[in-house]
């Protein structure tokens, strides 16, 4: 009789934050880059989280291998790259968290593990921002660089789990992410109105007067 093949795992690499606050955007910025430069099986599955919170839930109960890219309060001097990685990433997320996004996405994690139905392995692949408060900003020069580190400790993750991948001949064209044209990472800052147009910290009408 011939022999059933094991199915291969489900994969889920998960890009969670905000673009439009500076450093806030590593995550996503991460698996848009990795979209569009690599290919992968059917059974590797790429998503901008954005900040969803619980509505990534059942992408993540789905998965058996969760990767995670995300700017995280490590402690640690701004533009620094750690991996955390099964047990202690839900933890790490819920005593670190920076944003809302991340008290959402804590939530996700919990919930996964109470329905039973938590990944077999997770990792996350985090920076220190440089920069948060800055309304349309885009990455500091320090995290930006960190892309393709954290890119590659992904694929060295993928490849320890026996999943394949390939260098896409040509990368993806501007426009063609997961993000869509409008947040193309060089249309956004190439495009971005200067500080006299576009006010950096907030709506100013919101704010309260130093006088």
């Amino acid at each position: 009789m011939p022999t059933e093949t094991a199915a291969p795992p489900q994969v889920l690499i998960l890009g969670i934050g905000n673009v439009l606050w500076a450093d806030e955007g590593f995550g996503v910025r991460a698996v848009e880059g990795l979209h569009r430069d690599y290919h992968f099986p059917g059974n590797v599955h790429l998503l901008d989280g954005g900040t969803q919170g619980l509505y990534l839930l059942e992408h993540v109960q789905d998965a058996d291998i969760l990767i995670v890219f995300d700017a995280v309060d490590y402690g640690l001097p701004p533009g620094t790259l750690k991996l955390i990685r099964d047990a202690e990433v839900p933890r790490f997320m819920g005593a670190k968290k920076m944003s809302l996004h991340q008290a959402g996405f804590e939530e996700v994690l919990a919930v996964a593990e109470l329905t039973n139905r938590l990944p077999r392995h997770l990792v996350l692949i985090g920076v220190q921002p440089v920069e948060l408060e800055d309304y349309g900003g885009s990455l500091r020069r320090a995290v930006k660089a960190q892309i393709a580190p954290a890119i590659g400790h992904a694929l060295d993750c993928l490849a320890a789990f026996g999943v394949h991948y390939a260098p896409r001949p040509v990368p993806l064209p501007p426009g063609a992410g997961l993000t869509g044209a409008e947040l193309d990472i060089d249309d956004y800052e190439s495009r971005r109105p200067d500080a006299a147009q576009a006010f950096r910290h907030g709506d100013p009408r919101f704010l309260k007067s130093a006088d």
